[in-house]
């Protein structure tokens, strides 16, 4: 077990991007150490929008704990919801039951972020609006460039920045070396509750496409979307919401069920999510004084119990760094080495997650189904599950 109430990072000057959920995590660490971390997120403030996240198994839940969150996040959790599979009639054809999706404990990705803020905000410089162009490594520091900010010298930069990591992208090389599509897109938004939901998510599927109606939390009138498609890669701007809105209409439209009246709703949602089923994988996690956190380092679209890993892998990587302070090597090999074929077991169930939720063909959706009806192989399988994610000793 780390110390983490030393103070050895006093006075260590490191930039974190990415001000989701790994970016605050590590601050949080390294402010216990004496850090005043400053963390540069694109977004031009606090993202308190996204899907739901979920936590399962002893090392996630011990992880909370020990950040001191865990009843913050037990007072927000959602408490997860039960969904059926309905046909296009909407007849009951099988129940997925609410701990499947949910895992342990379950919260809207917006209030787990607006904890983190709050337990860093202190101790942590923020800087909203602004990315990272340019890293140039000196003899004693990295030379950072931003869009809008004048440049500066971190002596460590950290990339939490997600899937499509900038700082990867700079400090490693193309995307394309080292994240793989694996043949899906998922898309979420909101829409008015016309098929008159409540407390039960309906999820309907045709071969490699599935939508899905979630009761919204706090407004009875509307319902989250949520939709998985089969599909190769899509070469598209991730930053152009029309043509985002135009492909999701284009590949749902004349699905069946209640198909049409969700599609109503994506051209007036107030956010829409679009994004490719993919995972990173990168041969080394740190090049020179830059290294990769969460999604960045070894992500996974779903299913890959991305927010519990990275807040693993940020107590991991504070405490590598505070105990050997002024040597980011040592430090950044040993994160590597304890933590990598943890995140890899859990990254594995990102490819399942696309082809349990959309599966390809009549046949495997007759299986998939009949699947949800075996309790006894569901309860095995999800107690695998938890083990993989409980599968690290934090010491």
């Amino acid at each position: 077990m780390f110390d983490h109430s030393s103070r050895a990072l006093t006075g260590t000057n490191i930039l974190i991007c990415g001000a989701s959920v790994a970016g605050p995590a590590l601050a949080y660490w390294l402010g216990r150490h004496g850090c005043r971390a400053t963390v540069v997120e694109l977004s031009p403030a606090r993202r308190d929008t996204g899907f739901a996240v979920d936590f399962r198994g002893a090392t996630h839940l011990t992880v909370l704990e020990r950040m001191g969150i865990l009843d913050d996040v037990r007072r927000r959790q959602t408490g997860g919801i039960p969904t059926t599979v309905v046909d296009d009639a909407g007849h009951r054809l099988a129940d997925v039951p609410a701990e499947w999706g949910g895992g342990q404990i379950e919260i809207l990705l917006g209030d787990l972020t607006r904890i983190l803020h709050e337990r860093t905000g202190q101790h942590t410089e923020y800087v909203f609006g602004d990315t990272v162009t340019a890293l140039t490594e000196t003899a004693d520091g990295v030379h950072v460039t931003f869009r809008r900010a004048r440049p500066r010298t971190f002596d460590l930069v950290v990339g939490a920045d997600g899937l499509h990591s900038t700082v990867r992208r700079l400090a490693f090389g193309p995307e394309s070396r080292f994240v793989t599509h694996l043949g899906y897109y998922v898309a979420a938004w909101e829409a008015d509750n016309e098929p008159g939901i409540d407390g039960t998510a309906l999820m309907y599927n045709v071969p490699g496409k599935m939508i899905m109606a979630v009761p919204h939390r706090s407004d009875r009138a509307k319902v989250d979307v949520f939709a998985l498609l089969a599909s190769g890669p899509i070469d598209h701007d991730r930053q152009d919401r029309r043509c985002q809105e135009q492909i999701l209409t284009e590949a749902l439209t004349g699905m069946g069920w209640r198909t049409a009246t969700l599609l109503d709703g994506l051209w007036d949602s107030p956010a829409l999510y679009f994004d490719s089923l993919s995972r990173a994988d990168v041969p080394s996690w740190s090049t020179g004084r830059t290294v990769l956190l969460g999604d960045a380092a070894a992500g996974a679209t779903l299913g890959g119990k991305g927010t519990g890993s990275a807040l693993v892998g940020a107590y991991v990587l504070a405490g590598e760094l505070a105990a050997a302070p002024g040597d980011h090597r040592r430090a950044f090999a040993g994160y590597e080495r304890r933590l990598r074929a943890y995140v890899t077991a859990c990254q594995d169930g990102g490819q399942a997650t696309g082809e349990f939720l959309a599966p390809l063909t009549a046949d495997a959706l007759d299986a998939r189904n009949r699947l949800l009806g075996d309790q006894d192989l569901l309860g095995e399988r999800l107690a695998d599950s938890v083990a993989t994610a409980a599968g690290f000793d934090l010491g």
